[in-house]
């Protein structure tokens, strides 16, 4: 018989995975939505899609999508840590995943910071920090799609 605190961590696990999965595509597609591509190759032309080709609406979108990326991640810490620690244990994909997340909120925040009037990179620093973020978020996509195909998921059984 499972404990009732496993039998919770088991019904948050089943809301997880597509709120995660629906949160990175979001980030995703508003991320690349502050490139110009949408408008540049006539995707903003389909019907229902033209908000995609405005800067600030994809940029505020992205914003609140960070806030809830991070928001995410500390409620899944905090679920790990408290209630399914003794039973379970990350795998060796799951540390892949959270350096490669860490890293694109690391870069992420100096996107944010970059931002602010006050707060001047240079433009080297600017450009790495603005690149690296963008191959942080490809790492992610290739290596979900790795462990995905390999079954690796991010907690195993002790």
């Amino acid at each position: 018989m499972m404990h009732e605190t496993t039998t919770r961590a088991y019904i948050e696990l089943r809301f997880f995975k597509p709120l995660y999965v629906i949160l990175l595509f979001t980030m995703g597609l508003t991320g690349f939505g502050q490139m110009p591509i949408f408008k540049r190759y006539y995707i903003a032309d389909i019907p229902g899609l033209g908000w995609l080709a405005d800067f600030y609406a994809t940029h505020t979108i992205h914003y609140i999508g960070a806030i809830l990326f991070f928001g995410f991640f500390a409620y899944a810490a905090g679920v790990y840590f408290g209630l399914m620690r003794k039973r379970f244990q990350l795998t060796g994909a799951a540390y892949v995943r959270i350096a490669i997340l860490a890293s694109i909120a690391v870069t992420g925040i100096f996107r944010v910071l970059k931002n602010l009037p006050d707060v001047v990179f240079s433009p080297l620093f600017t450009m790495v920090i603005d690149i690296s973020h963008l191959v942080f978020m490809m790492f992610l996509v290739i290596s979900g799609v790795l462990f995905m195909v390999l079954k690796k998921g991010w907690l195993v059984e002790k």
